[in-house]
C-alpha cells in the first residue's frame, strides 16, 4: 500500500532517521538502529539521498513485518515513510 504525498506528509511522525549524505547501506542501518524507539503503529521517516533506499527500505520493511508506507522526492532528497508493525 502507498498512500499519496499529500497524505504522507501530513502523518504524525514519531521518529525521524536523516541519513542524507550516506550511501546503501547507511539509511537502512540507521533506520535499523532507530525502529526501536518507535512505538508500535508509529510511524517513521527516514530522509536519504541514496535512490537505492527506494528499494532497499520497503524490502527490509517487508522482512521486518512494518508496513512501507511510501515515499516522494523534495529538493533534491527522498523521504520515505514506515509504520511500525510490532
Amino acid at each position: 500500500m502507498t498512500v499519496a504525498t499529500e497524505e504522507l506528509k501530513a502523518l504524525t511522525i514519531a521518529q525521524v532517521v536523516d541519513a542524507r549524505g550516506t550511501s546503501c547501506p547507511g539509511p537502512i542501518l540507521a533506520a535499523k538502529k532507530a525502529i526501536g524507539g518507535v512505538p508500535v503503529n508509529g510511524v517513521m521517516e527516514v530522509l536519504a539521498t541514496d535512490s537505492g533506499t527506494l528499494k532497499d527500505l520497503p524490502a527490509w520493511s517487508k522482512k521486518m513485518g512494518h508496513e512501507f508506507l511510501g515515499s516522494f522526492d523534495d529538493a533534491g532528497y527522498l523521504h520515505l515513510y514506515l509504520r511500525k508493525m510490532k
